[in-house]
């Protein structure tokens, strides 16, 4: 059976010498994977509409297992994403994470569009660290992370000054530092950010501009989330944090 699906090719690993096994975020049908048949061949009509970012409308034959690619159609090459070596390590590192987030076949419509919105963003210019932390915070209820961030974790108080506590799942009120000796200080402003990057639409994304400072927290508080409960280790993530390290 055939269908027509539109989506974002996520990964690709060689197959043979001549064929490729895609990896393709849907909107219709979630996750999937399909054998594109001459893929490696320069001439053949799959090579260009299988590379990484490809954002197009593709042909598969669907089966019990791995589906075959019949054809493709570019919508957008995000050339951005390919040609600047930040924006390509930031979006290797956004696709990555849904990948290995993610079930086959598992429909969400939401999940694309955020995904769809993202790497957008990044092939136009938008900030990509403030991106990725948008979407690792969106990503949390995926990994099956679900912090509170609506008040205190312990007494529910939405007064007084507030840490965050990755071993409580939440934020910390002073009353309550003594719960976690291991808390992480946080800005009133950092605070604030990391509920509006989980709530917000990011269809909504206005010009945004934050301190160094700012950006650290974030990343501090999310880091410390994802290594303690996605048991994750994700190569893209490593090289990123080699990128800017030598970038600083």
């Amino acid at each position: 059976m055939l269908q027509k699906v539109e989506g974002i090719v996520i990964r690709t690993n060689d197959y043979g010498e001549t064929n490729k096994i895609v990896t393709i975020f849907t909107r219709e049908m979630g996750k999937i994977g399909v054998m594109a048949r001459g893929a490696k061949k320069p001439k053949s009509r799959l090579t260009s509409v299988t590379q990484l970012f490809i954002y197009g409308y593709y042909l598969v034959q669907k089966g019990s297992g791995l589906g075959t690619l019949q054809q493709g159609e570019i919508i957008s090459t995000w050339r951005g994403l390919r040609e600047d070596l930040f924006k390509s390590a930031y979006a290797a590192y956004v696709v990555e994470l849904t990948d290995k987030l993610t079930e086959e076949r598992k429909i969400n419509p939401y999940l694309f569009e955020l995904l769809y919105q993202t790497l957008q963003y990044m092939n136009d210019g938008v900030d990509l660290e403030v991106l990725t932390l948008i979407y690792e915070m969106k990503m949390l209820n995926v990994a099956g992370i679900y912090p509170k961030l609506d008040g205190c974790v312990a007494c529910s108080n939405t007064e007084g000054k507030f840490a965050f506590s990755v071993r409580e799942g939440g934020f910390l009120c002073h009353r309550c530092y003594h719960l976690d000796p291991n808390f992480i200080p946080i800005s009133p402003a950092a605070l604030k950010l990391l509920r509006v990057f989980y709530y917000f639409d990011l269809t909504r994304l206005g010009n945004i501009s934050l301190r160094d400072e700012t950006k650290s927290e974030l990343k501090l508080v999310i880091t410390a989330l994802y290594d303690e409960y996605s048991g994750l280790n994700l190569k893209s993530k490593r090289f990123l944090q080699q990128l800017n390290h030598f970038r600083l």
